[in-house]
């Protein structure tokens, strides 16, 4: 199969606006899960989730954090009122300083790649609102410095009443001033119960201008059941783009300019995969991208182990260059060996579909990162993973229901091996509930 030969089109479905869920269910773990098991298609509550997973085995989460990414300012008037045309600039990206932990606890300015919102209005000078911060009354302003690529460099300056900067850091002024992105697909305006709802249980690390929604299921009790079945938990963090709701608006994925976003993942974790045969239950999309970007990465350093820091970066078609990607070819080729994951009796058994090399090649990532005394790596993947795309880590994969005609679904295409129509299918005619807030699915191919 050539990959970038796909039609987009042939991965679209009816989806009435009827099924989109605009709100989550009361209680996050009360969501219907859809189960897939070797070709059988079942469902349940998304509580009852741990039963079905292999005892011992290690499920990987996407810890990233949703940033209030939305700053509304007004156009002042003659008369210097904030009267005028409503401007939003939607945060995609830090530019100075460019990582992220820094950029929240930095004071004073920084500067972030932005969507401008009513570009058409804005056409010169600085935009200004004021802020209320604790006793602190402050000036954010915005300055657009220019075009980058397909966003703006937008300068934003925040100071106090006597004009100073101020020692207020950027998380602050987020919390303060911004509101919190929801899907534009949810066709309603962000509520003050989606900062808690729109955020996992487990998010730490600001970042992201989209939730990772096959998190936003659990519960600190469904994570104690996890715990108590045996079920390790490791997390790393990829920041969710905006990029991952643009659509494909090209005939064949082959001319479609995947989004890249940043990684972050603890050697700890990597050393864990590794003691776990460097397969894993991935939680969502975005853990899905991390863990296979990994593989790729490892390569990378095995085929130059004095590769840079800035280097680690995964190219859209990397993963099928060389044959790589596919299941047909030599170094992707499923061998007998150790390691399927089999839920059927909840334990790990020894049989078909893991690759020997996998191991290894995470071992020589690691090794890299302890030449360099790198407790976490950092890096960034533009991976697309379609038909055709072999997996060499994820084994069990818990996710929502996505878009039609989205990359999304050509990645659960891919894991389950083109029967995503039959699981989709079964979805829409069992009143499952679908995309950010909808309903989950466990699949085992």
């Amino acid at each position: 199969m050539n990959t970038q030969e796909i039609r987009i089109s042939d991965y679209n479905y009816e989806l009435p606006d009827a099924r989109i869920a605009k709100f989550p269910k009361e209680q996050r773990d009360h969501s219907k899960l859809l189960v897939y098991r070797h070709g059988e298609v079942g469902e349940d509550v998304f509580y009852n989730l741990p039963k079905y997973l292999p005892e011992g085995a290690l499920m990987v989460m996407n810890n990233t954090r949703v940033i209030q990414a939305r700053l509304h300012f007004r156009k002042t008037n003659e008369r210097g009122e904030h009267s005028g045309a409503l401007i939003e600039i939607f945060l995609l990206e830090p530019a100075q300083p460019a990582d992220y932990e820094q950029m929240f606890q930095t004071t004073g300015r920084c500067s972030w790649l932005c969507l401008v919102g009513n570009q058409k209005k804005w056409k010169e000078g600085a935009l200004q609102r004021e802020l209320k911060i604790k006793d602190d009354v402050l000036t954010l302003s915005a300055t657009r410095r220019g075009e980058h690529g397909t966003s703006q460099w937008i300068d934003l300056e925040w100071t106090a009443a006597d004009g100073q900067p101020s020692a207020v850091s950027f998380s602050e002024i987020l919390d303060a001033a911004g509101e919190l992105p929801i899907p534009p697909y949810l066709n309603r305006d962000t509520q003050e119960s989606d900062l808690t709802t729109y955020q996992t249980v487990y998010s730490k690390i600001k970042g992201s201008v989209a939730a990772p929604t096959a998190g936003l299921h659990f519960t600190e009790a469904v994570l104690q059941q996890l715990d108590a079945h045996g079920i390790e938990r490791e997390e790393l963090t990829l920041h969710v783009g905006a990029g991952t709701f643009r659509p494909v608006k090209t005939a064949t994925i082959g001319e479609h300019p995947m989004h890249t976003e940043y990684i972050a993942v603890r050697r700890h974790t990597i050393e864990r995969l590794i003691a776990h045969g460097g397969r894993a239950i991935a939680v969502g999309t975005t853990s899905v991208r991390t863990l296979e970007s990994l593989y790729y990465l490892g390569l990378k350093v095995m085929a130059n182990p004095d590769l840079g820091e800035d280097e680690m970066h995964v190219g859209q078609w990397e993963p099928y260059e060389d044959g790589r990607g596919k299941r047909d070819d030599g170094r992707g080729k499923m061998e007998d060996g150790r390691g399927k994951m089999e839920d059927g009796r909840g334990k790990m058994e020894e049989g078909r579909g893991q690759k020997d090399d996998v191991r290894e090649v995470l071992q020589a990532l690691v090794d890299w990162m302890a030449r360099r005394e790198l407790t976490v790596l950092h890096g960034s993947t533009q991976i697309i993973i379609a038909p055709g795309y072999d997996y060499h880590i994820v084994k069990m994969l818990i996710t929502n229901f996505h878009q039609p005609q989205s990359t999304l679904l050509l990645l659960v295409s891919a894991f389950v091996k083109g029967d995503w129509r039959r699981i989709y299918d079964y979805a829409l005619t069992h009143d499952f509930r679908f995309l950010s807030y909808g309903d989950s699915s466990l699949l085992m191919p």
